[in-house]
Parts: structure tokens; sequence; C-alpha cells
């Protein structure tokens, strides 16, 4: 839980050089990997900086969690294991068995199957809503049960968006915090605790480590009192970020300005394209000017991502086959890195919403936007379509 102290500094800066002052000893200017799980200690509980186990704190991660909550402009930053690794952490950390949370009606599939299975039967019960629709949020909230009403915007796949600012108000009036998770727009593009959230979520796997080549997860908190349970429950919990994953995830975060102006430039291409090709039957994208979510999207987000859905006239059969074909977009899961990728949520990254309120449409294709040629990526999804 570093304090950051130029937080005046630009956020190019400070995703630079939050988190870390070059090593005293050797000027080294990027943190060194603390392959380390314990700590020589002088005397009986004389801790050097606070370090004695590395579960419950390692150099490395500390400058992780320092910068991404200076980004983020949180009181403290927790690096976890997996984006799933955090969520899990938060609950347990603000919720209890009897409590009740609301959800996106069009969740993250992971994120829908830990509410469903892994913290129903624990005890937690949540009723899903549209994020766009404040009043509807404002109905699924159970007046002295609900603790945490839980947002994603842009959504995954659907990228709805939500009013962060009205939602927030909604989830303080019935005594509930607002989470935020920010994975899709990146901490450069949105920042939910400047709009009234109290944690932001991210799996860092995707657009903060943005190299596809780490799985981690982050929260980061407006509140010390919040802070300090998550900070237990981190320890206590342990899926914590090993020094390595922490200090790749840290390296990607230097980047993630360039990156995002470069992912959102491209999908803007993208989307130019698809809007325009009759084999498209609707293009899904905060920045179009007919997307439903596009005034909220303008004014709360500084550009409009790298994510873009659409569906195509074919049905699922041409769906399938247009993730098959592509060349320069890769047929995979997850998204965020430098590398274009294409996918069936309905088959792959949403399976396990089939059959329920969160089911995708059948013939919705994703696609995570890289940072590669624009012209390529446009003629690859233009043999793909033919």
């Amino acid at each position: 839980m570093t304090a950051y102290q130029h937080d005046h500094h630009g956020f190019e800066t400070r995703a630079i050089h939050a988190g870390y002052e070059p090593d005293p000893t050797t000027g080294a200017v990027i943190p060194p990997i603390y392959a380390t799980s314990t700590y020589k200690q002088d005397g009986v509980g004389g801790l050097r900086g606070g370090y004695e186990y590395s579960r419950s704190a390692n150099p490395t991660r500390t400058a992780l969690e320092g910068a991404i909550a200076a980004l983020e402009e949180g009181v403290a930053g927790f690096a976890f294991a997996s984006g799933l690794a955090a969520e899990d952490a938060l609950l347990r950390a603000v919720c209890a068995p009897g409590d009740h949370v609301v959800i996106p009606d069009d969740a993250y599939g992971g994120t829908f199957r830990l509410f469903d299975k892994v913290a129903r039967p624990w005890g937690l019960e949540h009723s899903p809503a549209p994020v766009s629709d404040v009043d509807a949020v404002r109905a699924a909230i159970v007046p002295g049960r609900t603790k945490v009403v839980w947002v994603e915007t842009p959504t995954n796949p659907m990228l709805t968006i939500g009013d962060l600012e009205a939602l927030a108000g909604v989830a303080h009036e019935a005594g509930a915090l607002l989470v935020v998770d920010n994975t899709f727009a990146s901490p450069y593009l949105q920042q939910p605790l400047r709009l009234g959230a109290d944690v932001v979520v991210h799996s860092t796997t995707k657009y903060v480590g943005g190299h596809s080549d780490v799985v981690g997860g982050a929260l980061v908190v407006r509140d010390e009192e919040v802070a300090e349970r998550v900070a237990f429950h981190q320890n206590a919990m342990g899926a914590v970020a090993g020094p390595f994953d922490a200090w790749l995830t840290l390296r990607g975060l230097k980047t993630l300005a360039l990156r995002m102006e470069r992912h959102s430039d491209n999908a803007e291409r993208v989307v130019a394209f698809l809007a325009a090709h009759p084999q498209v039957s609707e293009v899904i994208y905060p920045g179009l000017p007919e997307h439903p979510g596009h005034a909220v999207a303008a004014r709360q987000m500084r550009r409009f991502g790298g994510m873009v859905s659409f569906r195509v006239t074919g049905g699922v059969e041409q769906a399938l086959k247009v993730c098959e074909r592509t060349e320069v977009f890769t047929l995979g899961e997850s998204l965020g890195g430098v590398e274009s990728l294409i996918e069936h949520p309905g088959r792959m990254t949403h399976a396990s919403v089939a059959g329920t309120d969160l089911e995708v449409p059948d013939d919705l294709i994703r696609l995570s936007v890289g940072i590669e040629t624009a012209a390529d990526l446009v003629a690859d999804l233009e043999q793909a379509l033919a």
C-alpha cells in the first residue's frame, strides 16, 4: 500500500513512475523480480520495510499495486493470481452469507459462474439487471440485504454501457458498494473511482498486461476501511500474484496509454468496415452514435476501446465459419493483447451462461482488435466474410 507522491502528474507519467523509486543501492530503474519466499528479520519481529513472507507482501508485487492504485486514483491496490481470484477475495471481504448482490444481466461468464456456482451455495444471493437501466438496477436491490452493485461497463460481450455516476448514487442510497469491472476500458480509458465507484476490478491478464503472456487480477479501492478488509482477505486467502507475474504485468502497464490509443484507432477502422458490409446485420461498439450507450460512454470514457462485437446475417453457421477463416485475427479466448483475436461467445467464452438469462446470441462474433496494421485487419475480415 505504498503511496505515490506525484499524483499531480499525467496518466502516462504515473504509468511509468508510480509505485517504485529507482533502487537506492544500484539505481536500477525497473524493480527487480524478488524471487524470495521469506525475508531476514533484524531480531524477532524486526521487519525491513514490512516484509516477512511473500504471500503477505513482496516488493515486486508492491510496485505493481502502487502503480495500478495511482492510475485508478485509489487509496490502495491489490494484485491477485487472476481476475477471478480478485473477485472472490472481494466478495468474501465485503459480503457475508445471507447478503445479496446485483450483477449485470450480461456479465462475463466467469463472473456469473463465481456468483452462481461458488458464492450462492455459500449463501450469497444475486439478481441480474441491465447495467444500462438505472431504474432496473434500483428495482433489483433488496433493501437492507444488498451489499454490492456489481457493474461492467462496457459489458462482455454485448458492450452495454452503464452510467457510473448514476449507478453510484443508486448503490449508495441503498447502503451498498458500487464495484466496477473496468477490464474492457482499462484505467487509461475510464477511472470509475472518480465517478463514485467504491472498488475497481481488473483482469490484468487483458489490457493492463497487454501481451497475452501473464494471468492476473487487481482490485483498487477508494476507502481505507474497505482497503483494510481486502488486505486481510488477500493475505488470509492467499491467491496473490507471484513476483514474476507482477513484474510482467507492471511492464505491460507502462505502455498502456500508447496501446489503448492504437487499439481504439484500429477498432474504429474495423467498425467502419463492418458497418458497411452486407453480411453484417449489426455492429455493436460504443463509439457508434446509434449505440444506446454512446452519449454516456462519450462522457465517462476517454475513447471507446478495442472491443467490437458484431452479428452476421447467416446465423450461427456463418458466425462459426467467419471465426475459423480469419488469418491475422487469431481464434482464441481472452482479449486485450497486442494481437487481434476473434471468438464465438456462445460456444467459447460464454458457454457457461447458455440456457440462462445471460445467454448471448448465437450469431454474435466478438473481436479484440489488436495493434497490427489496420489495413491488414480490415482485409482479413473482408476475406473471412466473403
